[in-house]
Order: structure tokens, then sequence, then C-alpha cells
């Protein structure tokens, strides 16, 4: 009887262990299968996510004394707006989402405030386009502060004079618990025109490099290379937060993907020790039959090698199905980066199948090392 035939009877014969093995193998490529399809929507979620604590990084004019600067949180100092469409203009710069800024605190209405001027975000030319972080306010429009609209009446719909500029409140803000709660955004060029300012800008935010352990310094080198009469600082805080955070999935993922793999070599390899202490007689008489040590390992590890198969394909379709079925609940977000990688299907079918196959060599070698003479004497 050829191997072949064997290896067939042998699934016929035992199904209930080769569909046990079967089922260690589904459930651990669907996992694999299930998390790299939803990965992606999961890397975009985070960076979004992260994205959304804000801007990291304060570009402002070289000469601005940083002890003023974070005492009254803008520069006394401004710089040309060009500076800003020039970064958007520098592919190379490890920074992106850039956001002009004019600002000052002026007396309104018996009121200390903080009057904002920005203009709409601009991303790198040639990168990939991406939604704004912050406010797009349009021209002749302003949003107030909480304790501003809180104190003075303010509502929406309101038309205010700012400083000879007649804006109307389209958004009432909700209280900050900061000096956001005593300011009034307005677009650049209302802003530059009530303060006489016209092209002219002190502040430009902008979102730096997620990467971990990216460094301050390259970025003012990048800075001085790109605009020499500004210089860069960092809410170094936010920055480590977003690294940590998207280095923390990427741990987990690491993590769980090489256990899946081993939880599905034990279970096949424990299964496949089973099956060769259940079949010690039937070993005994293929060995006296003829059949050498090779054809024994042979159906074993072939038997393996059938069980990855079938657990692949089942795998996949079941891991894309969860990913498909839950992903958008998950990830509600990037879900529309949730769709089936075919790409996996063929992954699967190779390393599933040699992973089963090698869990099986430690009972496959224990199958041919027994001796037919003294396997039959015992039974």
């Amino acid at each position: 009887m050829s191997l072949l035939r064997l290896l067939i009877e042998e699934i016929r014969h035992r199904k209930l262990n080769f569909a046990l093995g079967v089922l260690a193998v589904t459930g651990a490529v669907a996992l694999f299968v299930a998390l790299l399809t939803t990965g992606r929507a999961a890397q975009d979620e985070t960076r979004r996510l992260m994205r959304d604590m804000g801007f990291n990084l304060l570009i402002i004019p070289r000469g601005t004394e940083m002890q003023d600067f974070w005492a009254s949180d803008f520069a006394d100092k401004d710089m040309p707006e060009e500076y800003v469409h020039q970064l958007a203009a520098t592919p190379w710069l490890s920074m992106d989402h850039y956001v002009a800024i004019l600002e000052k605190k002026v007396r309104w209405q018996g009121h200390s405030i903080l009057l904002t001027g920005m203009l709409a975000e601009l991303g790198n030319i040639g990168k990939r386009k991406k939604s704004p972080m912050g406010y797009q306010i349009p021209p002749g429009a302003c949003y107030v502060g909480y304790e501003l609209a809180r104190s003075l009446k303010i509502d929406r719909g309101a038309t205010l004079d700012v400083l000879g500029q007649e804006l109307k409140v389209e958004r009432c803000l909700l209280e900050s618990g900061s000096k956001d709660d005593i300011r009034i955004y307005a677009h650049l060029h209302d802003v530059q025109d009530a303060l006489g300012k016209r092209g002219r800008i002190n502040t430009i935010q902008a979102l730096g490099c997620l990467c971990y352990g990216s460094s301050l310094s390259t970025l003012r080198e990048e800075l001085a290379r790109a605009l020499p009469g500004t210089k860069v600082t960092e809410f170094r805080s936010i920055a480590l937060a977003r690294a940590e955070m998207r280095q923390t999935v990427a741990r987990y993922v690491a993590f769980i993907l090489p256990m899946v793999l081993a939880i599905c070599a034990v279970s096949v390899g424990l299964l496949s020790l089973v099956n060769v202490r259940q079949r010690r007689q039937e070993i005994g008489l293929f060995r006296a039959l003829g059949f050498g040590s090779g054809s024994v390992a042979t159906l074993f590890m072939g038997r393996a090698a059938v069980i990855g198969v079938v657990g692949a394909v089942l795998g996949f379709a079941g891991g894309t199905a969860l990913a498909l079925q839950f992903g958008p609940a998950i990830f509600k977000i990037t879900h529309a980066h949730i769709e089936p990688l075919y790409d996996l299907l063929a992954w699967s079918a190779v390393i599933a199948p040699f992973v089963a196959a090698l869990a099986s060599f430690i009972p496959a070698m224990v199958a041919v090392t027994q001796d037919p003479a003294i396997i039959l004497a015992q039974e």
C-alpha cells in the first residue's frame, strides 16, 4: 500500500483526532488573520487618537526669549506669513499639519483676552492628504472661549466688534480649564487687520514625527535648513505619550502573534503524540512489514501537514469573517481600512503546514525509534 493511501486511510479511521488538530490550527490561523487584517486599522486608529492630543511643536521667531514666551503663551516677535507656506512646500521635514497663528493679549469690553488668528491648516506637499487637526475658521467668523461667552452672555450667531473687525460667532466653546476659556479665535487675516500686522504671524503650530526616539535636535537641524530665521520647541510630554502608545501597540502585536503560533504548535504536537501512543501496535506492524523509519515519519508529518493546509484555509475564512464582522465596531474611525488580505491565505497555507509538521517532528521520531519486536511482544 502506498504512503498516500495510508495517509488517506489514517485520516478516515481517526476522524476525531484529525478534526481536533484541524480545529487547533483553524483557531490559531483565524486569530492570526483577524489580528493582521485589523492591524492597519488599529495602527491608524491609534495614530488618529494620539493626534487628537494636539500639536506637539511650536515654531517661533529665532529672537524670541523663551521665558517671556512661556509667561505670555505667545511670541513677542513676529515673522512673515510666507514661512508656513515654505514649510508645507518642504516634503523632507519630519513634521506636518502646519497652522500659522498671530496671537496677542488685548483689552476688549473690559476684559483681558487672548486674540488668536489662525490660517487654515496646511499639509506637506507630496504627502498623503490628511484630515485637519485644529479649528478651520472661515473669514468673518469667530469662536469664543467659555468664560468670555459666559461672562459677557455671548451666544452663537451674535456679531462682535473686535478691534474694528465685525465677526460673527459661529461657536461658543466648551469649558477647557485653560487660557482657551478667555480666547477669541478668528481667521488669521481678520486678526492681522485688527492688530495692524497684515502678512505677519508669531507662531506656527505643527505635528512632529511620531516615531519612537525621534530627536528634537534633528527637528531643529531640519528647520535651520528650511527656515533659518526660526526655532522650534516641543511639548515633550505629548510627543512621548504618542510614541509610547504606538510602541505599546506594536509590542503587543509582536507578542501575541508568536504566542498564537506557539499554541498552535503545542496543540498539534500533543495531538500527534497522543496519536503515536495510541497506535503503538499498528506502528510495530508497519515496521515488521518492512516500512522504514522514513516512511513512518513521513506518514505522521504528512498527516500534520494536511491538518495545517485544511486549518489554514478554514482559519483564513474564519479570521477574515471575524475581522469584517467585529472590526468596524471596534475601530469606528478607521473601519474603512478593514478589508480581506488575500495574501494572508497564501502565507497561511505555507506557514501553518510547516509549523504543524515541525510540531509533529518529535512524535514522529518517537514512532520511528520504537523497536517493532518489543512492541509486538508487549501486545
